[in-house]
Parts: C-alpha cells; sequence; structure tokens
C-alpha cells in the first residue's frame, strides 16, 4: 500500500510550498515513481527541505568519538575541538572562532541514559517519536543488554566504510511501537520502495559479505529479542525481516554533518584584506593536510534516514540536482543543479561526481552492484554504442557508491 500523496510533502519543512513546487507521478513498472517540477527552477534554487521519518548515526562512527545530536545528528563538538582530535593536536587553535555555530551551553542529556542532544528541543522530540522505547537507562555500558547485544553484532558484520545501520530499523519499529496512530507510521513506511525477494537477499549479501544468510538470522534473533510487537509481528517474520532490512538498504539517504566544515564555510564567506585573506586560507589548507594525515577521510559525523519526498527522486548520470545538508543537522536541502522547466523530472544522482565521469559500462556496473538496476538516463543512452570497457583506473574503488563518499560532499556545499 502506498502513501497518500499528501503524506508525501508531510515531513517537508514548508509542506504547502514544496506541494505547490513539485509533484509525485508514476512513471512506469520499471522505474515506478519520479518527481517532477511544477513552476521552473533557477540554478541553485532550493526545491525543498526535507526532515527524514527517522535517522541514526552510524555504529562504528559513534564508537570512534563523532559526537553526534542523537535525534538531528547536528555535530556536537565546536569546530576547535573538532580540528583537534581529527588533526591530533589538542593545544590546536582556529581563528575566528566566533563564526562556529555549535552552541554546548544548549547541550542536554537524557537523563536516564545520558544519551546527548543539542537542545531541549531535540531531547524532548526523541523522548516523544522513539526514545522511550530506546532508552537504555542505567544499563548504557551493560554488553548483555538486547539492544547493545544488537548493536555490536551490527559492527561484527558491517565495518567501514558504513552505508547503512540496523539502528534505523529499530528506530522505525520503536517509533511504531510508541505511536498513538500506528497505522499512519506503518503507511509512511510502507511507501518506500519494496524489492522481490532475490534482490533482497542481493542487497544483503552486499552489506553482510559472504555470511549474511546467518549474520540476517543472528540480527532478526537479537531485534526480536529487544523490541518485539505483536502489532509489528509481520516485520520479525524471517520474510518480513528480510523486506524490512531491503527497505533501509535501498533507501537509506546518507547523512553528514560537520561543525568544522561549517566553520571553514564562513571563513569563507568573511570579507578581508588580501593578505588577510591569504594567511586565513593558508592555514585552512594546513589544517586539512594535517586531518588527512592522522585521520584519513572520515572527518563528518555521519548516519543514514528515511526521507518521503527526496525518496521519490530517480537517478541520472546527469543530475539536475543533489542533496546536501548546510544546516549541520538531518535537514535535507534538495537544490537544483541547473535550470529545471515545469514537467521535467527532478533527478539526482546516486553516484559521486568521480564516478559519474567513468564510462557507461563502469558507471551500469557500480549501479547493478548496489542499487540493482540499470540506468537509461540520456547520458546512458547516448553511450549505447561505447565499447564495454573498464579500464584499470576506473576499476580502483568501484565499488564505492554514493553512501560512502556523500557525507563530505553534502557537507560541503
Amino acid at each position: 500500500m502506498a502513501a497518500p500523496s499528501d503524506d508525501m510533502f508531510s515531513r517537508c519543512v514548508d509542506p504547502g510550498k514544496a506541494s505547490n513546487c513539485v509533484e509525485v507521478r508514476f512513471i512506469d513498472s520499471v522505474k515506478g515513481r519520479g518527481l517532477f517540477a511544477k513552476k521552473p527552477f533557477k540554478k541553485g534554487d532550493t526545491i525543498f527541505i526535507e526532515q527524514p521519518l527517522v535517522c541514526a548515526q552510524f555504529l562504528w562512527n559513534a564508537l570512534y568519538k563523532y559526537r553526534a545530536c542523537d535525534y538531528c545528528l547536528r555535530a556536537l563538538e565546536t569546530a576547535e575541538e573538532n580540528a583537534r582530535r581529527l588533526c591530533g593536536l589538542p593545544g590546536l587553535s582556529l581563528p575566528h572562532p566566533e563564526l562556529c555555530k555549535v552552541r554546548p551551553e544548549l547541550h542536554q542529556a537524557c537523563p536516564h541514559c545520558q544519551v546527548m542532544y543539542c537542545s531541549s528541543e531535540c531531547k524532548r522530540a526523541a523522548w516523544e517519536q522513539y526514545h522511550q522505547v530506546l532508552c537504555l537507562g542505567p544499563s548504557r555500558e551493560d554488553p548483555d543488554h538486547p539492544i547493545n547485544k544488537l548493536q555490536d553484532a551490527w559492527r561484527n558484520a558491517h565495518y567501514p566504510p558504513e552505508t547503512s545501520s540496523i539502528m534505523l530499523m529499530a528506530r522505525m519499529v520503536a517509533v511504531v511501537k510508541q505511536a498513538q496512530d500506528k497505522g499512519r507510521w506503518q503507511r509512511l513506511f510502507s511507501h518506500f520502495c519494496s524489492r522481490a525477494a532475490n534482490e533482497q537477499e542481493e542487497i544483503a549479501h552486499k552489506l553482510l559479505g559472504e555470511k549474511f544468510q546467518g549474520q540476517l538470522a543472528l540480527l532478526r534473533n537479537l531485534l526480536t529479542t529487544a523490541l518485539y510487537d505483536d502489532y509489528l509481528s509481520q516485520w520479525f517474520t524471517p520474510e518480513g525481516f528480510r523486506s524490512l532490512f531491503a527497505l533501509v538498504g535501498t533507501n537509506g539517504q546518507g547523512i553528514g554533518t560537520s561543525s568544522l566544515s561549517q566553520w571553514v564555510h564562513a571563513c569563507d564567506a568573511l570579507e578581508l584584506p588580501h593578505q588577510q585573506r591569504e594567511q586565513l586560507d593558508a592555514f585552512i589548507d594546513q589544517l586539512y593536510k594535517d586531518i588527512d594525515k592522522e585521520t584519513g577521510d572520515f572527518l563528518n559525523c555521519e548516519g543514514s534516514g528515511l526521507y518521503l519526498l527526496q525518496s521519490s527522486c530517480n537517478h541520472s548520470c546527469v543530475p539536475n540536482a543533489e542533496a546536501s545538508f548546510p544546516d549541520n543537522n538531518f535537514l535535507l536541502h534538495l537544490s537544483a543543479l541547473s535550470d529545471i522547466r515545469p514537467g521535467e523530472e527532478i533527478c539526482i544522482s546516486y553516484l559521486d561526481c568521480c564516478q559519474r565521469d567513468r564510462s557507461r559500462h563502469s558507471r551500469h556496473k557500480i549501479l547493478r552492484e548496489n542499487y540493482l538496476f540499470v540506468c537509461s538516463c540520456q547520458k546512458c543512452m547516448s553511450q549505447m554504442e561505447d565499447a564495454d570497457v573498464t579500464s584499470e583506473d576506473e576499476d580502483e574503488g568501484e565499488g564505492e557508491t554514493e553512501g560512502d563518499d556523500m557525507e563530505d560532499e553534502m557537507t560541503d556545499v
């Protein structure tokens, strides 16, 4: 059962404005639905801003002390704290510290389990939506608590770079368990595209590796022990759990937040005398070199979420829109990459910039392996006669997809 059209806009910051700007249409049995413009957009325009139904920080990311608000994933470290940790220089001082937007004085902890939030508003929203079910209380550090055992099993099955989280499924269950209108939430989750049984196994194999069947059974048993609910009994059957797992694996949108990135963007916007500008740019360049040497590519608080309206965007190797997270939290901004006419389909890319420049054969291989479809966008159709050849330089890192690299791209907008 698909969600009614009014539900599609229910998580937008301005649902009325969004529904006047775009619409969701059924295309065909292969592509399913797509998002289409109802008005013209200029390059750089914000098409809509959307909050996820649920989101969760990646478990390895949290374990490695990337501190994020448990509700909205806002980075909790100040830019200076973030820079010190990432480059391994505890005495580092950032110029223009006033440009950092993190406000530690507003942070609040759950009084029962000490999970952190960026504000009282986020703490209250989490408690009202899912945290009553998921709060571990004094058992937060107990390795035998069912939820901790579930998290540990996931970390042992899905190593970085992370692209999904079992806690996204746990929050789906918790939201429905806490909701007064359980049917509405089930209807909202039913919107996300489902997969055939063989495709579900392919997704599980991709996320969990060769022993995915045993891992799936273990994760299902642990989730059942931790969160079973009669109302959701179908989700806990082997078939229902596999379907839920594939839903999260297919529809989860990567989220990346960074207080340091926000500070860098604010520095870029400063109007400074030429010499001061050169000094600041040189400082930032050296900072990123130090971070690369100490930490590598893992710069952001990372997680994933389920976004109703954004999930209706199809892929194109020549996208006319992109998702970003400029507010340093879970709010997804969909922005136009080029002028868009009324009636034109709005497409994003599931590939990063480098992958989009590769051969048609390479792009199709990545999309088949990670998203289980064959692209028929304008670029792919125009290259149909190209040889099915993958060069050695294209082979390197070919399995990486938007979920691996998107966080850095999306934060650095």
